[in-house]
Formats: C-alpha cells, sequence, structure tokens
C-alpha cells in the first residue's frame, strides 16, 4: 500500500510541483458575482469547483492545500462547504492537504486526528503543529501507519517566525533544529513499514522566503518532502522554492496568486464593470495562472539542476 505522501510525490513528478491553495474567501469574488448565489459560501464552493476542473485538465497541479480557517469563518454552512471541497479535490485524483495545523495533548490530539483523517472532514494529509510538545504528534503519525500523510511545520513563512523558530538553544542549533531532530526520528520509524517507498509519510512545511534557509534545510533533510508556502503573494521567489525541490522534492502552493487572477485581467475587470462576469470567466483566469505558476516552478528547477 502506497502512502499519500508518496502518492503526492509521484503526482509532483507527474503533473509539476504546484499546490493550488484553496483558501478562498468570499471578498476574492466579484461582488457582482456574489449576488448570483444564495450566499457567499455556496459562490465559494462553485469557484473552487471552477480551480479543480480547470486543474484536473490541465494536469497542472498535483494537489490542492485547503486552509480550514476560512470555511470556519463562514460558520455552519461553511464547514459543509469545506467538506465538499476536500471531497471535490479527492475525487478529480488530486491529493488533498487540509491545512488545520492542529497540535494539542492527548485526548484532544487524538480527537482531531479523528476528525480529518475520518467521516466528514476525511483528508489525505493534514498540517500539524509540533511546537506544544512531540508527545502531541502520536495521534497524528498512528493514522501515517494506515497510509495517511502529515506535514509538521518546521520553517513557516511569516516574518514572525523568528520569534520562536529561529531562537537559539543553549545546546546548539536553533528551535526549528529541534523540530528537525523529532522530523527525523519518526521519519526513520516508517523505514520498515514503507521500506519500497521514496519518502517518508511525514513531511515538513518549509518556507520559500529565504534563499540561505532554503539551502540549509534542502540539504539537511535530503529524504523529507516539502510543502512548500510563500511563493508569489508572500513574496517568496521561484528560484527560492526549487531549491527547496531538490532531493526528495516538495509542492509549492500559490493561493491568492491564483484565487485573484481575474483581478490582473482587463477582460473579467471590464466583465466586472459591467456585471456580466461569471464564474467561468474567474476559472480560466485561475487556470491561466495555474499553468504559468507550474511553467514558472519547472523552469526555475532546470535552472538548478
Amino acid at each position: 500500500m502506497k502512502h499519500n505522501m508518496q502518492m503526492l510525490q509521484e503526482l509532483a513528478a507527474k503533473n509539476g510541483p504546484l499546490c493550488v491553495g484553496l483558501d478562498t474567501d468570499p471578498s476574492y469574488l466579484p461582488q457582482s458575482l456574489l449576488h448570483k448565489y444564495g450566499s457567499p459560501a455556496e459562490a465559494v464552493l462553485a469557484y473552487n469547483k471552477e480551480i479543480i476542473s480547470r486543474i484536473q485538465s490541465a494536469g497542472s497541479a498535483c494537489c490542492c492545500k485547503v486552509q480550514i480557517a476560512y470555511y470556519e469563518a463562514m460558520g455552519i454552512e461553511g464547514m459543509k462547504i469545506y467538506a465538499q471541497t476536500v471531497k471535490a479535490v479527492k475525487d478529480a485524483g488530486l491529493i488533498c492537504i487540509s491545512d488545520i495545523k492542529r497540535g494539542d495533548i492527548a485526548a484532544s490530539a487524538s480527537a482531531y486526528a479523528r476528525a480529518h483523517f475520518s467521516g466528514d472532514f476525511e483528508s489525505d494529509i493534514i498540517t500539524v503543529n509540533p511546537y506544544m510538545g512531540f508527545d502531541t504528534l502520536k495521534p497524528f503519525t498512528e493514522y501515517c501507519e494506515k497510509g495517511k500523510g502529515i506535514f509538521l511545520l518546521l520553517r513557516t513563512s511569516n516574518p514572525g517566525m523568528v520569534d520562536i523558530e529561529q531562537q537559539p538553544l543553549q545546546s546548539g542549533g536553533r528551535v526549528l533544529d529541534k523540530v528537525g531532530s523529532e522530523l527525523e526520528r519518526i521519519s526513520k520509524e516508517f523505514a520498515g513499514i514503507y521500506a519500497d517507498q521514496t519518502c517518508s509519510p511525514v513531511g515538513a512545511v518549509v518556507g520559500c522566503t529565504e534563499e540561505s534557509d532554503a539551502k540549509i534545510l534542502r540539504e539537511a533533510y535530503p529524504d523529507i518532502f516539502f510543502l512548500i508556502p510563500g511563493y508569489g503573494a508572500q513574496g517568496g521567489a521561484a528560484r527560492i522554492a526549487a531549491t527547496l525541490l531538490l532531493k526528495a522534492g516538495g509542492t509549492v502552493n500559490s493561493s491568492r496568486g491564483i484565487l485573484c487572477a481575474w483581478k490582473k485581467s482587463e477582460t473579467c475587470i471590464q466583465k466586472d464593470k459591467e456585471g456580466t462576469i461569471s464564474m467561468d470567466d474567474l476559472g480560466d483566469a485561475a487556470g491561466q495562472a495555474a499553468i504559468a505558476s507550474k511553467i514558472d516552478l519547472m523552469n526555475a528547477k532546470k535552472e538548478l539542476a
């Protein structure tokens, strides 16, 4: 049995490394279009499905990352839309990464793991936060034995990461280096279970906003598959992301650059002013942006080869 991180690694090799972030806030859609749906949540679901359809047909992405916060903010209806979006990604033959960043103790962690690895919100891979302690990871890694995957927060892409992740330890190195050591230890635990596979079901979140760190972390963890945020709207360059795509590889997330691509289309802007813009128009713009991002990342990777 292949675990989901292995399948993601293989899809990234086939379709390219792009991960489309469905961090879909209703405010990203034209007001003139929102009014055509029963609720903002319904419009979000329609847009998500348009994007999923485009990237599936074009083979422009290997996965989608669904950030749960945007759906929680829409209340009960939003969570229903979240579940339907996760299902739509998987039905399209893509890997679904649920960006939930959970991390809690004992029974609470077990409940989070059960909630997102089974039932209504079942996903392929989830993000987890190890900064409450490494014991919080156990309920999630137990599901990795059954084929699921997790991405541990290692080096995030936000400026405030220096407050904790970059802090020095008395024993040497940084806090994130301690997390990396634990990541390696856990990964080795799966060597026997998945001996025939080329990556561990446990990956790492590594932002592409600083070139020096990208080189250091890729060399430090050559066998770990990375989830790479920060590309595009957060300022991360393709060449930095490409550095992180070496060795075991990774998937590079782009959210707003794709979700809001219509705002850079003169045709869409004009149609919005006229009140004639359609979901199909938005989908076309997002689909084209996904293809452009894939090409950008693939070219940057070729330059390093």
